[in-house]
């Protein structure tokens, strides 16, 4: 865990909501906040982990609540907004990171289509529109969906999961438009490829091997960090971005804006295993 000082204070006293918070992108923005003087509720899938977590959040002096769940089931999205508000008093902010990596092509079943989508935009939606209820108490909300660049490019046996970001990305739209009458900002953040647990994996844990040959996908010729990303979360979420909705933010290395020339201009790593 980091022990960083806080640069800014720009969330003391208010009460954020974070989805798949143990580990990767979600685990560095519970962080974050929490160094920021934030209280945060998060989730997770793995309750060891989660709890694990809570500790180590807990006993650095921070807020943190942890909530073991799967977030399909519906009554489970409403147990979390009910057990922050119960707890912390208020909620601020909802940042929906937790996501059904289900990747699957020719090959998906309905079971697979279904649980990407209920894990996914369907949740996204679902708490976001309780969340919201939370945040008209208070005045104003912001909500960060977690897009990826995988909404808006083709990729080699990804329906289920591209499709599903697709939706995030128009749904973000969509709710920043029916939530602006309560000042409720919603916005959403695409990842490049992030050192994250899943991508870790694919690497065998070979991170040094693996992040020049990935690197060359993006302009900054190197994968990013968890904390990157959620750098990028917290200033959609705070009054930094006052003035930003229904906007999507690539923190991407650039990988959006390379074509076949950039991904030539490093071919020196075309074939190597």
């Amino acid at each position: 865990m980091s022990h960083r000082e806080p640069i800014l204070n720009r969330f003391a006293g208010k009460v954020a909501i974070v989805t798949g918070g143990s580990a990767g992108i979600g685990r560095a923005t519970v962080e974050e906040l929490c160094r920021e003087g934030a209280s945060v509720t998060f989730t997770g899938l793995e309750s060891d982990q989660g709890a694990e977590t809570e500790r180590e959040l807990t006993d650095a002096g921070w807020n943190a609540l942890f909530l073991h769940g799967d977030m399909a089931e519906e009554a489970f999205s409403a147990r979390i907004v009910e057990e922050t508000a119960s707890r912390f008093k208020r909620v601020d902010y909802l940042v929906n990171n937790a996501f059904s990596f289900n990747s699957k092509g020719l090959d998906a079943t309905t079971e697979d289509w279904h649980r990407v989508f209920d894990v996914g935009p369907i949740t996204y939606a679902r708490l976001g529109t309780l969340a919201a209820e939370e945040m008209k108490k208070v005045g104003k909300g912001a909500i960060v969906n977690l897009s990826s660049i995988s909404a808006f490019i083709a990729q080699p046996h990804r329906w289920t999961y591209n499709t599903a970001k697709g939706a995030v990305h128009i749904l973000t739209k969509c709710m920043a438009l029916d939530l602006a009458p309560y000042q409720i900002r919603v916005n959403s953040v695409s990842p490049g490829w992030i050192w994250t647990r899943e991508v870790l994996r694919a690497a065998h844990g070979n991170r040094e091997k693996w992040d020049p040959i990935w690197g060359q996908f993006h302009m900054l010729e190197r994968c990013g960090d968890p904390v990157e990303v959620a750098a990028a979360i917290l200033f959609l979420l705070s009054d930094d971005a006052s003035f930003v909705t229904a906007t999507d933010l690539p923190v991407d290395g650039g990988y959006q804006g390379l074509g076949s020339e950039g991904i030539g201009r490093n071919s020196r790593f075309a074939g190597t295993d």
